[in-house]
């Protein structure tokens, strides 16, 4: 009997334990990050079509200049999530551009030239020049393939081709550790509530199990 109660009270710890980290750990993924793939060739050479991406949910006073976010847009881009680089935020003005030449053109923000490493074959525009004034609470987005981008550029009726802050569903990050420990995390309470509930079974097998009978020596008088 004592080794059914040892089995059932492991079994208590565990099988409890397990369904906590499942639970606590799908809810933290669900809740702190969206997965995401890429559907279109704007921001290469960062993300190319079909590259899976993570995006972590930020708050709307945490986006900021240089960030690549995942947002929506429905009355632009149908239902598909977009990602795209933050240019300017609330408050600025984009002018497009400074420089002359394909290769010396430079955005600027608020008049100073921004330095855009990233960009597709080093072409920081591609197209006609423009300027935007942002609204607060709105952003100004491009992407990095300036020469084959459905961006802020080409919806300027709209408030200037700015978006809400509020349509972000999170900035793209590059370490996945976060994620992959949650996973794995999830992973470990699947196997600890299954080993929970195997234990808890054999401990009621045990414990069912008739006690031994002890045959007892005839006593004389």
């Amino acid at each position: 009997m004592e080794q059914g109660r040892r089995l059932a009270v492991t079994a208590w710890v565990l099988g409890p334990l397990g369904v906590v980290l499942v639970i606590g750990s799908v809810l933290w993924l669900r809740t702190g990050y969206v997965l995401s793939s890429v559907s279109s060739e704007s921001m290469r050479p960062t993300y190319d079509i079909g590259d899976r991406i993570v995006a972590e949910r930020v708050g709307v006073d945490e986006v900021r200049r240089g960030d690549i976010v995942l947002y929506t847009a429905p009355e632009r881009y149908g239902d598909l999530a977009v990602i795209q680089r933050v240019i300017a935020v609330g408050g600025d003005r984009v002018v497009c551009c400074a420089g002359t030449g394909t290769a010396r053109e430079r955005i600027t923000v608020n008049g100073k030239p921004v330095s855009e490493p990233y960009v597709h074959e080093g072409v920081a525009n591609g197209g006609p020049p423009y300027t935007a004034t942002v609204p607060e609470g709105r952003l100004f987005l491009l992407g990095d393939n300036r020469m084959n981008s459905r961006d802020s550029r080409s919806f300027a009726e709209d408030h200037d081709g700015t978006v809400p802050v509020d349509t972000v569903m999170g900035r793209v990050i590059d370490s996945y550790v976060m994620p992959m420990l949650l996973a794995a995390a999830t992973l470990l309470g699947l196997l600890l509530a299954i080993v929970g509930l195997v234990l808890g079974i054999t401990a009621r097998g045990v414990r069912r199990r008739p006690a031994a009978q002890v045959a007892l020596w005839p006593q004389h008088f």
